[in-house]
């Protein structure tokens, strides 16, 4: 086993307090830190540490994560167990053992509609369409799964590439397992290893989403540039229409004196970004 840090240019001292600590803990050199000479994104940071070594298989994991004892032993024998499988995703949770939505049905135009309405009715009756899938207790297969932690086979990799760096943050885990399933590659996710995922760590997107302010440009940059690649400009303008018709019922429903959870601010105007021209280069969150 070998460990790989990839720091993407964090600019607050990490590298130090990391080097220091290998220095001093890691005598045997099983630990290679790299320091990523500019901060390309969450894709191109991991590709990073997926080209510096060779492997039969790559854990890809958040800063924000804390393994359990077992997590990865259980996720190297589900690959000896499941060998048609080239992913293979732990139970997310809280500290205190509370199971995380890790597990996803990939967006649709009709997702969006039923994000937008926040209108339960029509969440249950096109629950078919519902992203987010419930916290299980068995194992089963995901459309995709969260790339906070995964355990990914070096022949998917092989097969379909390394993870898109046209995305800077968000979706690209999504669409990875999009190329990976198309390619014959199923996803298991296998809630015995089970993996700590402090959320919020790497980015402000959840923080801002729950208090409804703006989202960062790259999320809807990298929103766009997945529906495009997945269903064409039809597809990615359907997305957004539905959105809208979404959040007309959510108005509706406001204005008969139901409780409006509301959109986020801009989100009617953000999600037209690069509509023109969806794989244009993400803009980087610094500029």
């Amino acid at each position: 086993m070998r460990v790989v840090v990839v720091d993407n240019q964090s600019n607050d001292g990490s590298v130090s307090a990391i080097r220091m600590w290998l220095e001093r803990n890691d005598k045997d050199a099983k630990v290679l830190l790299i320091e990523a000479p500019h901060n390309r994104g969450f894709a191109s940071g991991n590709n990073i540490g997926i080209r510096a070594v060779e492997a039969d298989n790559y854990l890809l994991l958040n800063s924000d994560t804390l393994i359990r004892v077992g997590a990865i032993e259980t996720l190297l024998n589900a690959t000896r167990e499941y060998p048609e499988m080239g992913l293979f995703s732990p139970r997310l949770e809280w500290p205190d053992g509370t199971g995380q939505e890790s597990c996803f049905r990939f967006q649709t135009p009709f997702s969006e509609f039923i994000a937008a309405s926040k209108t339960r009715l029509i969440g249950h009756i096109l629950r078919r369409f519902v992203v987010a899938q419930p916290v299980q207790s068995e194992s089963f297969r995901p459309d995709w799964t969260s790339f906070a932690c995964v355990l990914i086979r070096s022949q998917v990799f092989d097969s379909v590439g390394l993870l898109d760096e046209g995305y800077f943050m968000y979706f690209e885990d999504a669409e990875f397992c999009y190329r990976a399933r198309n390619n014959g590659w199923n996803i298991l996710h296998d809630p015995r290893a089970r993996v700590v995922h402090l959320r919020g760590g790497s980015s402000p997107v959840k923080k801002n989403a729950q208090q409804r302010k703006r989202l960062p440009r790259y999320f809807y940059e990298s929103r766009t540039r997945f529906f495009f690649q997945l269903y064409g400009r039809f597809g990615l303008t359907a997305a957004n229409l539905m959105w809208l018709i979404g959040r007309a019922v959510s108005k509706t429903r406001q204005i008969a004196g139901r409780s409006d959870k509301g959109a986020i601010k801009g989100q009617w105007r953000d999600i037209w970004i690069n509509w023109h021209n969806p794989l244009a280069p993400y803009t980087h969150p610094g500029r």
